[in-house]
């Protein structure tokens, strides 16, 4: 019964933690990762196609570094449209501006992150919302062993 009432506190609280995980002002600033590309053909293309910047702040990147991310790290993923033309792929619009944000005690339920993604170009309009267990955490639980987090700082 103990567990029930706290998995339901839990659920009760992600649609409010989300709300938590602030817009990353000056993000283009901060430690840049690496970017990739997701063309047609990728499993991920229909969700995550086009190209992807990752940034880090300074504790995300200690976190990198060590492999515990303390709390406090924020990670953001830039995604923007790729159009192709004349042989160059190029920025198109962005689409989403996704944030990790570590805080172990406040986003216990996912891992210690809290996740959010902000649509285009929008500070305030949000993508992930009550969702982030669903959007995001499910598909970064299977990389517990890495912090919850997929990329890595290049050499």
């Amino acid at each position: 019964m103990k567990r029930l009432a706290l998995a339901t506190l839990a659920a009760l609280a992600l649609p409010a933690l989300a709300a938590d995980v602030a817009y990353p002002d000056g993000y283009r600033d901060w430690h840049h990762v690496k970017s990739m590309v997701i063309q047609p053909g990728h499993g991920l293309y229909e969700a995550f196609g086009g190209i992807h910047h990752l940034y880090a702040n300074r504790k995300a990147v200690e976190g990198y570094r060590t492999g515990k991310f303390p709390d406090g790290a924020v990670i953001v993923f830039d995604l923007l449209e790729a159009p192709a033309e004349g042989g160059a792929i190029t920025e198109g619009r962005r689409k989403v501006v996704g944030v990790m944000a570590r805080d172990a005690r406040k986003f216990a339920a996912t891992g210690g992150w809290g996740f959010e993604g902000f649509k285009g170009d929008s500070r305030t309009e949000r993508a992930v919302g009550a969702d982030a267990a669903k959007a995001c955490f499910a598909c970064h639980a299977p990389q517990k062993d890495r912090g919850y987090v997929f990329s890595s700082l290049r050499k």
